[in-house]
């Protein structure tokens, strides 16, 4: 039979597993290229790296730029690339936004000609499955649209260098990390329940 102490490390092994799943992500926007005026030479847009990547609640974007900045927008003005009415701006070089709440989220380019150059961004967020349940529609900001952008596409346009997701300084795609460390740790949790019961044989 299987030892209280084996029993207790087999439990907190699967919690410590299984909340690891959940660590907010930090998505380097641009990649090494960073913010900028595409020059039409990137392998794809901002909206076509957005769409291949999954957001959640408590995920942040980095934006590195020079001699530009970063405008939190609602969709109208984003999709005029209006720049007078901005919800938020950043203009420090390097801007860290987090994301407070699900829906969308439209970033363009403060600087005259760059949104309308591609410099402009949506992003879609979500809430974590681990919160379980499902979601009633986001409640948006004042003057913040939630559907997407009629015509905005995720494809056309100039592309860019994809950005990467970060988890803890670590690099690589965001979308499958939490899922590959969700796998390995119920794949740790199987083969402790193994080895705990061919104790108890």
């Amino acid at each position: 039979m299987a030892s209280p102490l084996s029993i207790l490390f087999l439990l907190l092994s699967a919690c410590a597993l299984l909340s690891c799943s959940a660590d907010p992500v930090e998505f380097r926007v641009g990649g090494p290229l960073g913010w900028r005026k595409p020059t039409g030479t990137e392998s794809e847009t901002y909206n076509q790296w957005a769409s291949r990547n999954r957001f959640h609640v408590g995920d942040s974007l980095y934006f590195k730029y020079e001699n530009d900045s970063v405008l939190l927008v609602d969709r109208e003005d984003y999709s005029s690339c209006n720049t007078a009415n901005p919800v938020r701006q950043f203009t420090d070089g390097n801007t860290t936004f987090r994301f407070d709440r699900y829906g969308f989220f439209y970033f363009i380019s403060g600087e005259p000609g760059h949104c309308l150059g591609g410099e402009k961004l949506i992003v879609r967020v979500m809430v974590h499955p681990e919160m379980g349940g499902t979601a009633p529609s986001p409640a948006p900001m004042p003057g913040m649209a939630v559907g997407p952008v009629p015509g905005a596409g995720f494809a056309g346009g100039p592309g860019l260098e994809p950005g990467s997701g970060t988890r803890s300084g670590n690099s690589g795609e965001a979308g499958s990390s939490g899922a590959s460390r969700l796998g390995l740790g119920i794949s740790l949790v199987g083969i402790l329940a193994m080895v705990l019961s061919w104790q108890m044989v």
